[in-house]
């Protein structure tokens, strides 16, 4: 399998072209630290060519969820340093993905604290997650100028603490209805300042993200996840084909590791003028390599890597559940079966206990 060949993705010799997906698991302690048994579940999997780490919070503010990880006090850095050696020491690769939540959490696991975005929208027809059960979302503080630099800051801060823990790279996450997102699309954008109102201004806020991020890491050693068709989390724009054609090519001229894009994972029968592939869409507009991620299989993931669509594949749950995901592939053996109950429940059941072959 073409899948299954070693690829040098930027500065990193991948023994496979599989990637594991960035997943929550809300394992972290309650101040944002991995421990031994996250050290234990990424160094499970490091049959993947590529590492990326559940999203890790760049600062205090950017917090949305209990028990996710940080990378921004020198516990929180000791913790993944234990990871990456762990993960080096048996080969593998890992890149940390970089998160800011924005409205997309409460204040009630923020210490009272309202989440901050764009502008003071809130989330509509979602409940968000707590400690408490299901919580409608709360009406965010926008962020002024000042702060939204600041938080630019923040994340070339938590860049450099990647690299002092070990990390191959970071990613910025820039999907799913998070920071960057909100500041991208419309919906959620309606700033009158240098960071909102036309598409040019409303990627400005990502684009100096990732000039910083290169700055600190170094060519090829950035990369970025966009998911210009997922609509999760309010994330409406009039006209997503314009917006992300105009921040892709403005990527190229970054020298990025890659570019992540997740394909539909929702109806878009409210949006017919919606990319309903992601890939064919806008994999033509950017220079470097591609990681496609969103539903794919063992055939649909080897069909895309023959057509020359994406250099690499990403899978969440599949890895979740099946450590030994591209010996599982080579074989074309069966698959353990993903245990929904036990994704963000915390503890070793559902995390490190899943079966590999023999």
């Amino acid at each position: 399998m073409k899948l299954l060949e070693k690829f040098t993705l930027g500065k990193q010799d991948l023994k496979n072209r599989m990637v594991m997906a960035p997943m929550t698991r809300c394992r972290a302690t309650i101040n944002g630290v991995v421990t031994d048994i996250t050290v234990e579940y990424y160094s499970q999997r490091i049959s993947a060519g590529l590492i990326i780490t559940e999203a890790t919070n760049i600062s205090e503010q950017a917090i949305g969820s209990a028990y996710t990880p940080g990378i921004y006090t020198d516990e929180q850095i000791l913790g993944w340093t234990k990871v990456v050696k762990a993960v080096h020491a048996r080969g593998g690769k890992i890149f940390l993905q970089l998160w800011h939540t924005g409205r997309v959490g409460h204040s009630s696991v923020r210490n009272g604290n309202l989440p901050v975005a764009p502008s003071a929208i809130k989330i509509e027809g979602q409940q968000h997650f707590t400690p408490t059960g299901m919580n409608d979302y709360e009406v965010p503080v926008a962020l002024k100028t000042s702060e939204v630099k600041q938080v630019i800051n923040d994340y070339c801060t938590a860049a450099e603490n990647a690299m002092a823990a070990g990390f191959d790279g970071v990613e910025l996450h820039a999907g799913f209805g998070y920071l960057p997102n909100q500041f991208l699309v419309d919906g959620s954008n309606q700033r009158t300042d240098e960071f909102g109102g036309s598409i040019a201004n409303r990627c400005r806020f990502v684009l100096d993200i990732m000039q910083g991020l290169v700055d600190i890491c170094g060519l090829n050693k950035v990369g970025i996840k966009l998911s210009p068709s997922i609509p999760f989390n309010g994330m409406i724009d009039s006209d997503p084909t314009a917006t992300y054609s105009y921040l892709i090519s403005n990527l190229n001229k970054l020298n990025l590791a890659y570019l992540h894009l997740m394909q539909p994972m929702f109806p878009l029968d409210a949006f017919p003028h919606w990319p309903k592939d992601v890939l064919k869409t806008f994999r033509p507009l950017f220079n470097g390599d591609i990681i496609v991620n969103g539903g794919y299989n063992r055939g649909k993931a080897e069909e895309a890597i023959q057509n020359e669509e994406a250099q690499l594949v990403a899978f969440g749950s599949l890895f979740l559940a099946n450590p030994d995901l591209p010996h599982r592939f080579e074989l074309d053996a069966s698959l353990n079966i993903p245990d929904q109950a036990t994704f963000y429940a915390g503890g070793e059941k559902g995390y490190t206990d899943y079966p590999v072959l023999n």
